[in-house]
């Protein structure tokens, strides 16, 4: 087998090490000269374009940012669609309205390819362990020819249906919940740095009573360290919640709490931390607050809180 991922960011280059670790030959195209080198450092071959990725292999992953991307590195300009074989398998990584998803399946179809649309979870460490979730749905065939490269990537696969826009519909309630959960995890820290509370003691003590979450447990160490290294940027909330909300809208379904987290991600945005680790909407709230962060002035580096 022969894979090809395109855009190597944290959760591609991520699967694009897994797919090298079982022996599959792989490929990776990226904008970046930087991590085109990562790969190629690991044993990767690289490619300047999309259709140099494409061309000879036998799966290859988009794992851009969003709709318009996948349709550029596709269809666009020196795009993979037109160097690929037919019977290709192309995975859809990237979040998108389900509606984009049908429509780039359908058109990958119309092209001779099959389409899986394979939205994913499990941030960037789990990336690079091969040990993600995959929400996938596409015809049987494409499942098939890809497996071995699912079962690289992956530490669950979940088949829903034939029907590429099923797998960026669980991806959506995902979504929801996980920017919902950062944005609580922020207001919780923030709330206990104006009590004067130590953050770290608060990570540690509610990481093992109910009110913890998954994302607090992975976003609360970087509000902890005041570090905003981004491993998922504000900006890309900014889009999965606009995608949440758009879709509930358009379904006549209130989702009070999301409206709230995606104002709050997009204050951020406008603050200009769009590309900042997605926990850095908790320096948000502490500027509402008055109190400071670690890594802010005058926090001391402590999480104690001090107002100012």
């Amino acid at each position: 087998m022969r894979a090809a991922v395109i855009g190597l960011g944290s959760m591609g280059q991520g699967a694009a090490l897994s797919l090298l670790r079982a022996g599959i030959d792989t490929a990776g195209c990226d904008i970046r000269p930087e991590a085109a080198a990562s790969l190629a450092d690991a044993g990767g071959r690289t490619a300047a374009t999309p259709a140099q990725a494409a061309a000879g292999a036998d799966v290859v992953f988009v794992y851009v940012m969003n709709a318009a991307q996948s349709d550029a590195v596709l269809f666009g300009d020196d795009g993979a669609v037109a160097a690929a074989a037919p019977g290709t398998v192309f995975l859809l990584c990237a979040t998108m309205p389900p509606a984009d998803a049908e429509r780039l399946g359908a058109r990958l179809a119309e092209a001779g390819m099959l389409a899986i649309d394979a939205p994913v979870s499990g941030g960037s460490v789990r990336a690079a362990s091969g040990q993600i979730t995959v929400m996938a749905s596409g015809p049987a065939a494409a499942f098939d020819r890809a497996g071995p490269a699912l079962d690289a990537v992956a530490a669950r696969v979940f088949r829903l249906g034939e029907r590429p826009g099923d797998g960026s519909r669980m991806k959506m309630i995902n979504q929801l919940l996980a920017g919902v959960h950062i944005a609580a995890a922020a207001e919780a820290m923030v709330l206990a740095a104006s009590q004067r509370m130590d953050l770290a003691q608060v990570l540690e003590v509610i990481s093992t009573c109910a009110g913890t979450s998954w994302m607090f447990e992975n976003r609360g160490p970087h509000i902890v360290a005041g570090d905003w290294t981004p491993h998922s940027a504000v900006d890309i909330f900014v889009k999965d919640l606009g995608i949440v909300t758009g879709a509930a809208n358009a379904a006549g379904c209130p989702v009070p709490l999301s409206q709230a987290a995606l104002d709050l991600f997009r204050a951020a945005s406008d603050a200009g931390m769009g590309r900042l680790d997605d926990a850095a909407v908790a320096r948000v709230l502490a500027a509402r607050a008055g109190v400071a962060l670690p890594g802010d002035a005058g926090s001391g580096g402590t999480g104690s809180g001090d107002a100012g």
